[in-house]
Order: structure tokens, then sequence, then C-alpha cells
């Protein structure tokens, strides 16, 4: 193949061939990169987990870790190959059994960590929350939509009502974290589908008040609380060795597996990892990290803004808010900046159902922002849509 040539030249008709060159490549290149690192990461991390698991094999988790990589990288590209019509039918789907799945956690789900999160299927541990999230945003912005066009569809009562179950099923868990994301990402697409200011204040309002209210209700999400205010009349043994392991990276770090504090850190394969790499890696390592993601996010809300159909620029802006608030979640948590979380880096952290649901979310973001005939025409101005 000479340098001029192509794998799949533009004449290239077949599925993949299309798929390229319609893909953003900026979006995929940039996730590949994050999934590549992701894997490297582990094989750092891996043995610190499996020795304080009294694991044999030192590279267990990193080996899952590239299993899990490589199917996420597959559903990715699958789902990314879809029309906006086959992304919503498959978040139907998708929301369904998902929410099926979490209703029946209660009887079948495996306890973990204070709460019932997972379904055990065949040795793996599945998270259906995890998948549920892009769901949610692709249906409620499709709702919206439905909405906008004042054909009598109650487009934002059901998205309303789609949301109140999910946040109802999170809470039984309970996984306060989780109910913060999907109830920004939420939040981002009704922002989005354009409608008045005075809506847009009230659902601000209910968040900050639900949010007060669940300091009140659950008692880990108090002490968690206390402890990120008051952390000296408190045990803060985890967050206080990823603080000292990141601060021990300096610039460049200690070198690839060289970690010593990052051994302390109970969750550093999971929860921690981006407190795991900034100590063998260093600061400017961690900043190009946060960069990556914030380039996605950055890039991402450009290409929707460009759309011209309501559902896939209201859907795909939803999708990239919702990656990227996960990432600043995880990094603020690592850094000492909010409350301790359980969430995962994403396309970073261990974690089969984290690295599968994401490779779901990108690929539902990137198959919205594909090139179509029309797809970038200027968009009507939305603002009061639902007056």
């Amino acid at each position: 193949m000479t340098p001029n040539q192509h794998a799949f030249p533009r004449t290239d008709r077949t599925r993949i061939g299309v798929w390229w060159w319609t893909t953003d490549h900026l979006l995929l290149g940039a996730t590949a990169v994050l999934i590549t690192i992701g894997v490297l990461l582990s094989f750092g991390n891996s043995p610190a987990a499996a020795a304080r698991m009294n694991i044999g094999d030192p590279f267990h988790f990193a080996v899952r870790q590239c299993i899990f990589a490589f199917f996420g990288a597959i559903i990715l590209i699958a789902v990314s190959m879809m029309s906006p019509r086959a992304i919503r039918r498959s978040a139907f789907f998708i929301y369904v059994i998902a929410v099926a799945m979490m209703i029946a956690l209660p009887l079948l789900g495996h306890h973990a960590k204070g709460a019932t999160r997972w379904v055990e299927i065949g040795g793996f541990s599945l998270q259906p929350s995890e998948f549920m999230k892009p769901a949610l945003i692709v249906l409620a912005s499709w709702m919206f939509a439905e909405g906008q066009k004042g054909e009598g569809v109650p487009g934002v009562s059901i998205a309303f009502g789609l949301y109140a179950v999910a946040v109802a099923l999170l809470l039984i868990q309970p996984d306060v974290g989780q109910t913060i994301l999907i109830t920004i990402a939420f939040g981002a697409a009704f922002f989005m589908a354009g409608v008045p200011m005075k809506w847009i204040v009230g659902l601000g309002g209910a968040a900050l008040a639900g949010g007060i209210s669940l300091y009140f209700v659950f008692d880990h999400v108090a002490s968690r609380v206390n402890k990120f205010l008051s952390p000296e009349t408190t045990d803060t043994h985890q967050i206080d060795r990823a603080r000292e392991a990141i601060a021990a990276g300096a610039w460049f770090g200690r070198g690839p597996g060289e970690g010593i504090l990052k051994r302390q850190v109970p969750d550093v394969h999971t929860d921690f990892a981006y407190a795991g790499a900034a100590e063998e890696y260093g600061l400017i390592f961690s900043l190009l990290l946060i960069t990556l993601f914030g380039f996605i996010v950055i890039r991402g809300l450009y290409k929707a803004m460009k759309l011209s159909d309501p559902f896939e620029q209201v859907a795909a802006g939803a999708l990239f808010v919702l990656v990227g608030q996960q990432a600043f979640i995880n990094v603020a948590v690592n850094l000492d900046l909010i409350p301790t979380k359980g969430m995962t880096l994403p396309f970073i952290s261990y974690g089969g159902s984290s690295m599968l649901a994401m490779g779901l979310t990108m690929g539902m973001a990137l198959a919205l922002t594909r090139k179509r005939p029309g797809a970038y025409d200027a968009p009507e101005p939305a603002i009061g849509a639902f007056a």
C-alpha cells in the first residue's frame, strides 16, 4: 500500500467504508487513545490490587481489562455504525432490560460495599445502571424532540417519567453518585432542548433540594460529606493515600510500575486509578489525560451544535456531557475536591460494566454525529419550543 492509499478509499460503499468516512476521526482517535491508556495503566495497578486481595496472578485485573477493552471497542464500533432510528430503538430495549434487572436486584443482586448494584452472570458482575444511563439520555432527548413538534405527544412528561423511574431504582440500591450523574446529564438534555428559563430554574431548584435531602436520608452520604468537610474528625485513609500518591508523582512520576504509595490505596485499580497513574507518570501525564477528556467533550458538543435534527443534537450533546461529567467527578474525588463517590474514570478504571457501557455511550454519540446529507445544516432556534 502506497502512502497515498487508504485502507478504505472514499469510493468504498461497504458498511465499514461508509462508516470510516462519515465518523469523526478525531473523536474516534481520542477515544482509542483513552482505551489504550486504560489498558496500559491496568498493568501498573493490577499487581497492587491483586496482592491486596490475595490473588496469585499479579496481572489478573490487567488481563481481564484487556478483554473488557476488546469487547468495549467492538461495541463502540458496532453501535457507531447505526442510524439515529436504530439508536433510538436500541436505547428503548436497553432501558427496558436495564430497568427490569434493576427491579430484580433486591432479590437476585450481588451485595457489595454496602449496596446491591450488580447481577452475577457466569462469573461476571454486571451493573445494569451503567447501561441504563446512556439509554435514558437518548430516550429523554427523543421525547423532548417529539414534544417540540407540537403534535400532541406529551414528550416532556414521558421524559420525566423515565427519569423518575431511573432515580427511584438507583436510590433503592442505593447509588447516589449515579443518581447525581444522570440528573446532570438529564438536565443538560433538558437545557439543550430549548426550554424556557423558568423551567430550568425550577429543575435546578428541585435538584438542589433533592441533593440536600440525600444528606438527611442516607447515612453514608452524610458520612462522606462530613468526612470531606471535617477530615480531622474521622478516618480518611483512602483519600489521604490517594493525595499522597498524586503528590509523590511530581512532574514526571516515579516511572512505570514503580509506584509505592498506590499500594496503600484500596481501590487503586478502579475508582482511584487516576491516583495510581499520577504517582507513576506524574503531573504532565495527568494533565494530558484530563485534556483528552476535555477535547472529547468540547469537540463532541461542537459537532452536536452543528446538527440540524433536534433529537440528534440534544442526544449527542447530552451523551458527551455524561462522559465528561463522569470523568470530572472521578478526578475531583481523587484530588479531594468533592466528597468521595464510587465512580469509575471512563475507559481508564478497571471494570467490565464500566468499559462496555462507555463503549455503548461513545458509540451512540459517534453514531449521532456522523456525517449525513443535511445533518450539519444550521439548526432552527429551539428556545421557547416548550412555551
